[in-house]
């Protein structure tokens, strides 16, 4: 073998060990792009760029992985009810196909460089961001309840009083129930309070958050 071809060698490997080290942090929290999904990620974009470095067509191959790792991306996102989850888990598939580009076309400053500050947004700022999360936290309020004059009124009014900023959404009436939504925003611990307010009051009949 040439010197060319153990350099691409070295490329994929490193690409493999790259993605590996990120795909452990987010397998370790238990999200859906594991070990497995990261460095299959990783190499196969260092591949799509090694291959595409040998075609007049570099800039096309390069931007179809960019379009590719982003619909992959969209699948992982989903909503629900209390919001948007994913985020974080679509952002890391598309730094990591980054990384493997970085490999695949030779610079492995920018590589490695890409890979610590992203290790260190996964594993250092976490904690920073739980911290902040307890300072301000929106959540998506479903209440119902038997349908009273003033009803949702009265649990707006409710939220105010433990400190929180409430923004009325949709709302729905179906026979004698009524259905309100709401978007809340506060600390943590005047959630909480709120939360076992709701949880103890016998006129709510369902309740998520």
């Amino acid at each position: 073998m040439d010197l060319i071809v153990w350099e691409d060698i070295i490329k994929l490997l490193l690409a493999m060990l790259l993605g590996g080290l990120v795909g452990a942090e987010r397998e370790y929290r238990g999200k859906s792009a594991g070990l497995r999904t990261t460095i299959l990620i990783c190499v196969g974009s260092a591949l799509f760029t090694i291959v595409s470095g040998r075609f007049s067509e570099y800039d096309r191959i390069a931007s179809n992985i960019v379009n590719g790792i982003g619909f992959l991306g969209a699948g992982i996102i989903f909503r629900q009810e209390t919001g948007v989850q994913g985020l974080t888990t679509a952002a890391t598939i598309w730094s990591v196909a980054a990384i493997g580009m970085a490999i695949g076309g030779g610079f492995y400053d920018i590589a490695v460089g890409g890979f610590v500050l992203i290790g260190a947004t996964l594993l250092m700022l976490s904690a920073l961001a739980a911290r902040i999360g307890r300072i301000s936290q929106d959540r998506q309020y479903r209440i119902v309840t038997i349908f009273k004059n003033q009803t949702l009124i009265h649990y707006e009014m409710l939220f105010k009083e433990f400190g929180l900023q409430v923004q009325r959404q949709t709302q729905q009436r179906i026979g004698n129930e009524i259905i309100g939504y709401w978007r809340v925003s506060g600390p943590e611990d005047a959630h909480e309070r709120c939360i076992q307010q709701l949880l103890s009051d016998p006129e709510v009949k369902e309740f998520t958050f």
